[in-house]
């Protein structure tokens, strides 16, 4: 018997296989919609350029409603408040004084 002790090879085996290979597929998707969602946030106007981003500080006594007012006289402002809970990720209406809003770039 030698010093050393041989450790065996570490085999993988067919079912490790399409495990890895699951895996690694659901790596690429994830990472795949991840940069999708990105550029869908914030309108793409063209390949490469970017919409111009606005964004407004809420004020005392200001609403989601008020905002949406303010920014699209002319558009429903139901669509527009949803507009910016989609964009913000608002699970409320509440707003924070001094809370930085992004807003839609068509309202």
């Amino acid at each position: 018997m030698s010093a050393t002790a041989s450790t065996p090879a570490v085999r993988l085996t067919r079912r490790g296989r399409a495990v890895l290979v699951l895996l690694l597929a659901g790596l690429l998707l994830a990472a795949i919609s991840l940069g999708g969602a990105d550029t869908q946030a914030a309108g793409v106007v063209s390949e490469g350029q970017r919409a111009p981003v606005q964004t407004v500080t809420v004020q005392p006594g200001e609403s989601l409603w008020s905002v949406a007012q303010r920014i699209a006289p002319d558009n429903d402002p139901r669509e527009v408040v949803a507009q910016i809970r989609r964009l913000n990720d608002l699970e409320s209406s509440s707003l924070q004084v001094g809370q930085l809003l992004v807003l839609p770039s068509r309202a």
